[in-house]
């Protein structure tokens, strides 16, 4: 049977996620938009709170948050899968360093660093008196030992996807081969400083060493194979973290409580509770109004088509900004077998193509079978977003130097295009029942499967089936699962998937898309094999180019051509964010890609 980890694999996504996010300012192609002075801008929200704040915190209080599915269980950083889970290790767990307004890297558990000259080596400075939840010192110790256990040999096959964080590192090849025991990437120097090496020269060094901390004391006794069955990953009280809440109760799958940690190292927070309640996306909104839940933020955030509706409420702040996030239709190019699904291997060689969408051209056709902009409503109506958002061509944050929208192939809505590509790739209606044969006269059907949760992924299913038969192409769209069951179907991908749903959040600390798209790592959910890929993944960080900003910015403007060309995915459409919150709340401080930075901070002013 398949480890219960490995049932439980998702995506910033929704990603990374998704780690791995897009979005854009609304277009005005003829419609109305509304004036920017009717949203307050984050500058203008933090503005409004400190005048709001002119009397000082108040101590105490409980606030509670909105999500609208619920984490799948795994809240350990170093196997958790998805923005579910997230929502609450953002509060609890905290990494060496953080990230500005202007996605620069900040002090975080490390006060300070210093990288040796030819870029092989970053040594950190930590802070002390940092207390883990349970009253334990966070040491250097516990850097080594987070790094060593992702860098461990049964990492992956517990269903670990963050080798990204490890494989530049020294010795790491060597030690997940098992051919030695001896770690040597991540040193502890003394017990407040810790310096990583590198096999090679680092262009991303602070990315590398930017990874979520887990306590040695806790997990150094236990097998990393079972890890994610341990009580420190699944149970509220037994999972510790350094950050300002800890998770302490919850009702599975229902609601999920943090409380203050008082010993926390940057004061403790004013708040006594955050409690995070799953409910369903079109009660959120009402909700919110009442006074019943105070933030609604990620994923998904305030629906578009509520936008108009949540500025009018007099009790709700309201924050928008290009996401960090997209949604797309995956290919399947190719499936594992179901012995490698079994062992927890990811091994190209072993890969079966998938025969109903190897052609290039014929997914290329079905690119342009699909009406995006009807999607966002950009120019076709409102759509799905209502114009709060836009088609994205490129699987890259636009908020990155690297993005390049016009690199990348537009597929614009072509249905005459689409026939036309496919009658001469030899897929034509031969018996007269209005849909395709494949070259051979065989059936052409193609699976579409989606997860339930996201409302607009919902909505986006049966237009997307409409658009395709539209050019003669027969959609078998499938009753949609809960994200908890089908995550592991899209993970165990010894199945008939053809075309899958899913969303990404990506991670705002580089550009690099490999944590997503590389050949073998677990995010890679089309399976996609291309050689070329590779080459330029890792070409956009070999050094000593890939110190020049606009040397990988010409690789990725490569790779984001190659991506669009060969489509393991068509990108649907980027959200804007949305987020909202009760103005009884004080203290937020949004940041281009989370809502919850120093929550510490975070008070009421009906705190009793």
């Amino acid at each position: 049977m398949v480890k219960r980890s490995k049932q439980y694999v998702f995506l910033l996504l929704l990603l990374l996620v998704f780690g791995m996010v897009l979005a854009a300012c609304n277009k005005e192609d003829g419609e109305e938009k509304p004036a920017e002075a009717e949203k307050p801008t984050a500058e203008e929200t933090n503005k409004d709170d400190e005048a709001d704040a002119s009397s000082g915190p108040k101590e105490g209080g409980t606030i509670t948050g909105a999500m609208y599915s619920a984490p799948t269980g795994m809240f350990n950083p170093i196997f958790y899968q998805e923005a579910y889970e997230a929502n609450i290790l953002n509060f609890t767990h905290e990494g060496l360093v953080s990230q500005d307004e202007n996605l620069e890297f900040t002090p975080s558990l490390a006060k300070e660093w210093k990288v040796n000259d030819d870029q092989t080596e970053i040594t950190f400075t930590l802070e002390e008196g940092v207390k883990w939840h349970d009253g334990e010192e966070f040491t250097a110790h516990d850097v080594v030992y987070t790094y060593k256990a992702i860098s461990d040999p049964d990492y992956v096959n517990a269903g670990g996807v963050r080798t990204n964080y490890v494989t530049p590192l020294l010795g790491y090849d060597e030690y997940v081969s098992g051919e030695t025991d001896e770690f040597i990437g991540v040193v502890a120097d003394s017990d407040y400083q810790v310096t990583f090496k590198f096999k090679e020269p680092n262009v991303t060094p602070l990315y590398t060493a930017s990874f979520s901390i887990i306590p040695e004391h806790i997990f150094k006794d236990i097998p990393v194979a079972e890890i994610p069955e341990a009580e420190a990953s699944l149970q509220p009280g037994k999972v510790i973290g350094t950050g300002p809440f800890k998770f302490t109760d919850m009702v599975e799958r229902e609601q999920y409580v943090l409380e203050k940690h008082g010993d926390y190292w940057q004061g403790a927070p004013h708040l006594d509770k955050i409690v995070w309640k799953v409910i369903a996306q079109s009660v959120m909104t009402g909700l919110l109004e009442k006074g019943e839940i105070d933030f609604i933020a990620s994923p998904g955030g305030i629906a578009p088509a509520d936008y108009e509706m949540v500025s009018e409420y007099g009790n709700v702040k309201i924050i928008e900004q290009p996401d960090f996030g997209y949604q797309l239709m995956g290919f399947k190019h190719n499936h594992r077998t179901t012995a490698d699904v079994e062992s927890g291997a990811i091994n190209p060689d072993n890969w079966i193509p998938n025969k109903k969408l190897s052609n290039q051209k014929v997914r290329q056709a079905i690119a342009y079978s699909v009406n995006r902009q009807g999607l966002v409503g950009e120019g076709h109506g409102q759509g799905l977003l209502h114009g709060r958002g836009q088609p994205i061509n490129s699987p890259i944050a636009t908020q990155f130097w690297v993005y390049d929208d016009k690199a990348a192939v537009n597929y614009t809505y072509d249905p005459e295009k689409a026939m036309q590509m496919l009658d001469e790739e030899g897929y034509v209606d031969k018996d007269g029942d209005g849909f395709r044969e494949d070259p051979e006269g065989n059936k052409w059907v193609l699976n579409l499967d989606y997860p339930t949760g996201n409302e607009l992924r919902e909505r986006s299913a049966p237009l997307l089936k409409n658009d395709l038969e539209k050019v003669g192409i027969q959609v078998n769209m499938r009753q949609p699962k809960e994200m908890s069951a089908y995550v592991p179907d899209l993970t165990n991908d010894n199945t008939d998937f053809d075309l899958y749903l899913i969303g990404w959040s990506l991670g705002s600390t580089d550009p690099d898309p490999s944590g997503l798209w590389g050949t073998k790592v677990g995010y890679n959910f089309s399976r996609w094999n291309n050689p070329k890929s590779e080459e330029l993944l890792q070409k956009g960080l070999k050094a000593p180019d890939a110190f020049d900003k606009d040397f990988r910015a010409e690789v990725y403007k490569e790779w984001q051509q190659l991506f669009s060309e060969d489509l393991p995915a068509l990108l649907l459409y980027a959200q804007n964010s949305i987020w909202a919150y009760n103005d009884r709340i004080q203290g937020i401080k949004p940041m281009p890609h989370t809502m919850y930075q120093d929550a510490h901070e975070w008070w009421v002013e009906d705190a009793k």
